[in-house]
């Protein structure tokens, strides 16, 4: 796959499911580290839901201050380490977490955009903030899959920004992340559709 490839991959019209295009700079650090067709494919899912999460924030819970542009920064990149680490595309595995991060760090991507990529998978550490938990969730509900821990953290923030109960917050997400969640097959058939290696 060339570098014209991976951009087009990466910007391009999807069909159906419609999804955003990744962040320019995103669309070229996937193609400089020449990224496997699926993991573009995959970071454009989880980047298209991070991007309904922050317009829902930003509606429901506009006290929550955040830095929405990291939010999509991160969901774009976060599993960038899987073009060093491939075996981790359709198996488990964690070293594309601090392999990634490095990966930004060297091409010169700020710390505290490069952090997604060790963070996405770690919501409970230590000065994890509210935009690792949207990048984390958005990693999350893509494929419809629900953590209840990582979804009472975000409850957490969106309830002591506005004074609002968890509780109250709970109703809300649940029916926010339901919503997203019915897309899954859809953005799970088009990443699927990429192949796990470069042509």
């Amino acid at each position: 796959m060339t570098a014209t490839d991976t951009a087009s991959l990466a910007t391009g019209d999807t069909g159906d499911p419609a999804l955003r295009p990744l962040p320019g700079r995103a669309a070229a650090l996937l193609a400089s580290a020449d990224a496997p067709p699926r993991l573009v494919a995959h970071l454009r899912a989880v980047h298209d839901v991070a991007a309904q999460l922050v317009a829902w924030v930003r509606h429901r819970c506009p006290r929550l201050e955040f830095d929405a542009e990291a939010v999509l920064f991160g969901a774009a990149t976060h599993d960038i380490g899987k073009a060093l680490h491939p075996a981790e595309l359709s198996g488990p595995g964690a070293l594309h977490e601090p392999a990634g991060r490095e990966l930004l760090l060297a091409h010169g991507v700020p710390a505290h955009l490069a952090r997604f990529a060790g963070t996405h998978a770690s919501w409970t550490a230590p000065g994890v903030g509210v935009e690792d938990l949207l990048v984390s969730l958005a990693d999350k509900v893509w494929k419809n899959k629900r953590v209840a821990e990582l979804e009472d953290l975000v409850m957490a923030r969106l309830a002591a920004a506005d004074g609002r109960t968890p509780w109250e917050w709970f109703l809300e997400l649940d029916e926010t992340l339901t919503d997203l969640g019915e897309g899954a097959d859809r953005r799970l058939a088009y990443q699927m559709s990429h192949p796990l290696t470069r042509r």
